[in-house]
């Protein structure tokens, strides 16, 4: 509606925005302790000078807390103390935003978070008379003349039904140790000193070593464990210094890291998250920033730029630490390896420093036991790798016997690391094996010996013809395998489409049949060793009936032996060798002769 329309003031639920601060904004009541101790310092820091005292004062159901910080004037508290939504003193009083824990002007309203009514007596630097201000939760407020002798503020509590227990001694001294024991001034409750010390990363010591037992105990007392090794941490942009505790025990990589942070020495959290990189779960920290911004109910990191830059320097940092490690005490780094290597090969997969550590020092699963990559390459020159760890097992006792190192693939990583490796060196490469090529490597027979099993291959491979495989006999170690079934990949791809054109509707079948005559591949092979005891009494069979059942109960060993996937036809097939064979042994002349009366 145009013309003639009055502005009018939007009336405030005081209570419902209390309960909107608590359901929804801070995560327990139990921050009501540090607003007020915010709103404290951030006065004790208006008024300069350095230094300042806050006592807190427990008993008869209330609490008090007093500073000796700037204080306000009557007009200062009309507009500050009973305006909802307007900024926080710092800037009414011309201060820069940066100096001052405060950042959202709502930190008294959390004390209606415990209390029903709150009541301020404040005394201003530029004035000789005090001010008494109380306010309800049902939204009114008083102001009164008030009696202080000297500049500061006390705001003071009374416990609401309920929450007696936070307003409690204990609590209040837990609360206070917890928010404040780093904060630059003198706090006390009930008299009890609480800060004294400063961070304890800067504290100074005699020499390095009593440094790092005093650090051991601070770990142990935050986190509960005796850390393997700390990490001074030091961002200068964000004004952040701390340390990070590397964890005596491996962890889950999908762990969330959760992280002691301050800011300006005021404790933001205990849990804090997104500090530092994900691969970086293998350590605890605690530091103290004075430029990191948090979201509005203090409990969080606000995500931006800065907290970005910062995340990379102090995974930087952690980086910065391994490689010193394994250029000063290669043992110790070897110990960390062994406790949390997926962190160190997540590293790895974008860091060339950290892809040479891992490289020289992290032991892979070979075909010649536990070994460096770079040790492997050095000892085989013709080493390959595969992607699974079923086709390392099946594979690497035949490939070490005929020469072939192979590397295992198939854990979290292993073969993005491998297949990076000519990133640091175009000579560390290291083919992918196919399986094809070990046939390769397989000892021939001789002339006389492979013409004399022609009759028995004839009769080998019509036992195995509608199995879709190809039936060969060689010499190779180890002899206790009696035949192992050979695969390549374009042979594995290309009964992957003949499966599922089987299941696929015209269309699709149709498709799928062109894709699959487009491919060229060697059948897979059974090769029975020639070297082994069974397969070379099977050779020696005559009867075609007794071939065609060893055979496949060859081919179905050398299936489950290598761990492959059985198809319907397999199962048949090994199932009906079983029972042929079982009834072959159980056969006799007698009871032939008996059937025959």
């Amino acid at each position: 509606m145009r013309g003639g329309g009055v502005d009018q003031a939007f009336q405030v639920d005081l209570r419902g925005v209390v309960d909107l601060l608590s359901r929804h904004l801070y995560s327990s009541p139990r921050v009501y302790l540090r607003e007020l101790l915010q709103n404290a310092v951030d006065a004790i820091t208006a008024r300069g000078g350095g230094g300042g005292t806050v006592r807190i004062e427990t008993g008869g159901g209330g609490l008090r807390v007093h500073d000796d910080g700037i204080g306000l004037t009557e007009e200062e508290v009309h507009r500050l103390l009973a305006t909802i939504g307007r900024s926080s003193k710092r800037d009414e009083l011309g201060f820069a935003r940066h100096d001052f824990l405060g950042q959202f002007g709502i930190g008294l309203l959390s004390g209606f978070l415990v209390a029903d009514e709150i009541e301020v007596v404040t005394r201003s630097v530029k004035s000789a008379a005090a001010v008494r201000w109380t306010g309800f939760a049902d939204g009114r407020y008083r102001v009164e003349p008030g009696k202080r002798d000297e500049p500061g503020t006390t705001v003071a509590l009374k416990a609401r039904p309920g929450s007696a227990e936070l307003l409690s001694p204990e609590i209040v001294r837990e609360l206070a140790r917890s928010y404040g024991s780093l904060l630059p001034i003198e706090l006390t409750v009930d008299g009890a000193p609480i800060t004294g010390g400063g961070p304890p990363w800067r504290a100074a010591h005699a020499d390095p070593a009593r440094r790092r037992r005093a650090l051991d105990t601070y770990c142990r007392e935050l986190y509960g464990f005796d850390p393997y090794d700390v990490i001074d941490l030091d961002v200068p942009e964000a004004g952040l210094t701390g340390v990070a505790f590397v964890l005596p025990q491996p962890v889950a990589p999908a762990a969330r890291g959760a992280h002691r942070v301050y800011l300006k020495r005021m404790l933001l959290a205990e849990s804090v998250e997104g500090l530092l990189p994900e691969w970086a779960f293998f350590v605890r920290c605690v530091v103290d920033a004075g430029e990191l911004r948090p979201t509005a109910s203090r409990e969080a990191l606000y995500e931006d730029e800065l907290l970005e830059s910062t995340r990379r320097a102090l995974g930087e940092r952690l980086r910065e630490w391994l490689v010193r490690l394994s250029e000063t005490d290669p043992a110790r780094l070897r110990g960390f390896l062994r406790l949390h290597q997926l962190g160190v090969k997540a590293m790895a997969l974008q860091d060339d420093d950290m892809l040479r550590i891992v490289d020289r020092w992290l032991e892979f699963e070979t075909s010649a036991g536990p070994m460096t990559l770079a040790e492997f390459r050095r000892r085989h020159a013709d080493a390959r790798y595969v992607t699974s760890v079923e086709e390392f097992r099946r594979l690497s006792a035949v490939a070490g016997a005929q020469g072939v190192g192979l590397v295992n693939g198939g854990y979290v990583h292993d073969t993005e690391i491998i297949e990076r490796l000519p990133a640091i060196d175009p000579d560390a490469a290291l083919p992918r094996l196919d399986p094809a090529e070990l046939t390769t490597h397989l000892g021939v027979l001789d002339p006389a010996a492979e013409l004399a099993l022609r009759p028995f291959l004839a009769a080998a491979q019509k036992a195995v013809e509608r199995l879709g495989c190809e039936v060969v006999v060689r010499d190779f170690d180890p002899p206790s395998l009696p035949a192992l079934y050979v695969t390549s990949r374009a042979a594995r791809h290309q009964a992957e489409l003949a499966e599922a054109r089987e299941v696929a509707d015209e269309l699709w079948a149709d498709v799928l049949g062109a894709l699959n005559g487009a491919v060229q591949a060697d059948r897979p092979q059974l090769v029975l060793n020639h070297r082994n005891p069974l397969a070379r009494r099977v050779t020696s069979l005559a009867e075609d009936g007794l071939v065609e059942l060893a055979v496949q109960g060859l081919y179905g060993q050398a299936l489950l032996y290598g761990q492959h996937p059985l198809r319907p036809a397999d199962t048949a097939a090994l199932n009906r060798s079983f029972l042929g064979l079982l009834e072959w042994a159980m056969h006799t002349p007698d009871a032939e002769a008996g059937e025959s009366k």
